[in-house]
């Protein structure tokens, strides 16, 4: 009941949760399941999760998303401008942003394992992530 599939990936929501010491609450499972594949916002998850279970206050969906994104459950993303964003999508790729929109997709990397992009000079960081947003005008507002 409570696997979601990921791309070619099903997780376990309620296992991934335990393991992040995090307590199984249908609140959580209902954030969760509010983060589909259109990376909504603070407001859309509040909404979505309202619709399912009923009165929710905006902050508990907040500390929700935090907790999940913290533990690496749901990732967060905010493009320049923007609201913060999650998804379900915790896997290395990057995103796709429409300039008229704001409309925001999945992109898988284009080269390489992560990072995928390699630093010319790593100034002694020991890099482990590199965010890559592709900017351009959707078909839709073409």
């Amino acid at each position: 009941m409570n696997n979601l599939e990921i791309g070619s990936e099903s997780i376990d929501v309620s296992a991934a949760l335990e393991v992040a010491g995090l307590q199984v609450t249908a609140q959580r499972l209902a954030v969760y399941r509010a983060v589909d594949y259109v990376t909504p916002s603070l407001m859309r998850s509040c909404q979505a999760v309202r619709l399912e279970i009923g009165v929710i206050s905006r902050q508990a969906v907040y500390d929700a998303l935090n907790a999940m994104s913290e533990h690496g459950i749901l990732r967060r993303i905010q493009p320049a401008s923007s609201a913060a964003r999650y998804e379900q999508r915790v896997d290395n790729h990057h995103h796709l942003v429409c300039r008229k929109c704001n409309n925001l997709i999945d992109i898988d990397c284009a080269v390489g394992k992560a990072p995928c992009l390699i630093a010319k000079h790593d100034h002694g960081y020991q890099i482990d992530e590199a965010e890559v947003i592709y900017w351009g005008i959707c078909q839709d507002c073409q």
